[in-house]
């Protein structure tokens, strides 16, 4: 859930924190106070669009940050995904601001504003007046009825698009596959002349590294051969003045010392292990110098079968499997083009048996849909006759296009009546703004336990409605945070009565400059406050009573 929001330096807020709440957390405050641009603040930590216009008078940059902790296993292996790791089981998601600019982090990690928004995505949904009008586009409808089905509907849709991607596969191999006999025999021509060349090359694994290594020797072999025999000049040719004869004489003088005393012995033993080892080295030394033998003959062998091995991975690939891997394909393509029709008759066939999967997956998916939706639209039509639609009917209709895709061949749409008589009609001929978010509450309330984002934020939830419509409106935003975290800002008490937690959002004036503050009320302030709204700038004794009386029936009803 959403554990803390931090804005510095955005419009009216010089700089404040709030810690949010389990449950329902609600913000109340007069007009103008800055509730929306608390909200306004919450979006741009999620990738919303920013101007420098939405800083503070005077600031040079600002910063919203939001800290969420993670308890969920699904949604911490989908943020591990992303390489994003909680830390003492928290994501903070801040963006700097600066003028014409901004900054995203998560943990303190610089990120794209890709990855900022699809972070977020798991962690919390928006849902305002803007977000209502998404059921006005019906292609959404049939997403919100999936989410419904869940586990059903999800197992045969990838089904579904497994089975329509192998059928778009074979399509387009058969589409490929379609030449005149002209254009067959130039292929098979061209394949034949491909695979044997590379046959006639005999090709061996690593062979490649072997002769580049090879080469490389013979080609560097004349200074080689030069440093090594020089050396061996010094060790052990030059007639007298060599290291080897050096030594010889040096232990024929030092052969006395070595009978006098135990220093002399040993001074002696340590010139007899040098002797040993420089005829050790002489000898190797000897036979490294020969393994730079080679004739002409050799050199030309090699460059040559480099020179050919180059040739083919410029035409075939990078190595000599890539090369292997090509001419396997091509004696495959050989036979596929030798006996044509009998290729031909096999895609089709294969074309044939994919398509005929997908109908079937399809017709499945179908009937899964219209199943449910008519259980959906009943559980939807329960919930908005609790938030006061009356004598309204409301249904989900799945038609078949026909049409089979990668989500199978369904459209779905809402249709609403709102009046008795009057026919039904697609939600987005005849719902107002007003309705429509009292109908995306309804449906998020049936979706309260589909949805795995820990947090929702309603912001103008309260549009159009007031009284008995409000109060239901309360107890539906209730009813959802009983399984996550709401945050919702209203202007009406029978919604703000239902708070688990309570917050009031202040401007006042600061030494000539204008500020908002945002307080957490205990259960008396909590109460002023809904007088307030009930009352305005009067409040009386029996306001403040009936405040009273709401904020416990609210409580009581929970």
């Amino acid at each position: 859930m959403l554990e803390n929001l931090h804005v510095k330096n955005l419009a009216l807020i010089d700089e404040t924190e709030v810690d949010f709440g389990p449950g329902l957390n609600i913000l109340t405050g007069e007009t103008g106070a800055g509730k929306s641009i608390l909200m306004g603040s919450v979006a741009l930590a999620l990738g919303a669009r920013y101007s420098a216009d939405m800083l503070r008078s005077g600031a040079s940059s600002g910063l919203v940050e939001l800290t969420f902790s993670v308890a969920d296993e699904k949604i911490r292996e989908k943020l591990r995904k992303m390489d994003i790791f909680p830390e003492d089981g928290c994501v903070t998601l801040s963006r700097r601001l600066t003028d014409g600019r901004s900054v995203s982090r998560i943990n303190g990690e610089t990120v794209t504003m890709a990855a900022l928004k699809a972070a977020a995505s798991l962690l919390i949904d928006i849902h305002g007046q803007h977000d209502s009008q998404t059921l006005l586009d019906r292609r959404n409808h049939l997403a919100l009825l999936d989410l419904y089905v869940g586990e059903p509907v999800n197992a045969v849709k990838a089904e579904m698009a497994q089975a329509y991607g192998a059928y778009r596969e074979v399509s387009a191999r058969l589409a490929d596959a379609s030449m005149d006999e002209e254009a067959r025999q130039r292929e098979l021509s061209l394949a034949e002349f491909e695979a044997d060349e590379i046959e006639k090359a005999a090709l061996v694994p690593g062979e490649d590294e072997e002769l580049e290594a090879r080469y490389r020797r013979m080609t560097e072999s004349r200074n080689i051969t030069r440093a090594v025999a020089e050396t061996y000049q010094y060790t052990a040719q030059d007639a007298g003045a060599n290291a080897s004869d050096c030594l010889s004489r040096a232990l024929r003088a030092l052969q006395e010392a070595s009978g006098f005393d135990e220093k002399g012995e040993e001074l002696y033993g340590q010139l007899m292990d040098v002797d040993s080892l420089l005829n050790d080295f002489n000898r190797e030394l000897s036979e490294y110098a020969g393994s730079f033998e080679f004739s002409e003959e050799e050199f030309a062998e090699t460059e040559e079968r480099l020179d050919l091995l180059n040739h083919l991975k410029a035409k075939y690939g990078k190595t000599i499997s890539d090369i292997q891997a090509y001419a396997e394909k091509k004696r495959q393509r050989i036979e596929e083009l030798k006996d044509y029709d009998s290729y031909i008759g096999e895609l089709e066939k294969k074309k044939a048996a994919e398509l005929e999967k997908v109908q079937k997956i399809s017709e499945e998916l179908h009937r899964l849909r219209v199943k449910y939706a008519a259980v959906f639209s009943e559980e939807i039509r329960a919930q908005m006759s609790d938030l006061n639609f009356l004598d309204t009917r409301f249904e989900m209709r799945v038609t078949d296009t026909g049409k089979p895709g990668a989500n199978g061949k369904d459209e779905g749409e809402f249709y609403l009546s709102v009046n008795p008589g009057e026919p039904m009609k697609g939600l987005s001929e005849i719902a107002s703004g007003g309705e429509l978010s009292r109908i995306m509450l309804a449906i998020k309330t049936v979706l309260a336990d589909e949805e795995d984002t820990p947090t929702l934020i309603f912001d103008e939830i309260d549009a159009g409605i007031s009284g008995i419509t409000a109060e239901k409106v309360g107890a539906k935003l209730r009813r959802i945070a009983g399984s996550r975290q709401v945050i919702c800002i209203t202007h009406l008490p029978q919604i703000a009565a239902a708070a688990d937690v309570h917050f009031l959002i202040e401007k006042g004036v600061d030494e000539d400059t204008v500020r908002t503050k945002i307080e957490r009320l205990d259960k008396e302030a909590s109460i002023g406050e809904l007088s307030r709204l009930l009352g305005g700038s009067k409040v009386t004794e029996s306001i403040r009573r009936s405040a009273r009386e709401m904020k416990e029936l609210a409580e009581s009803d929970r």
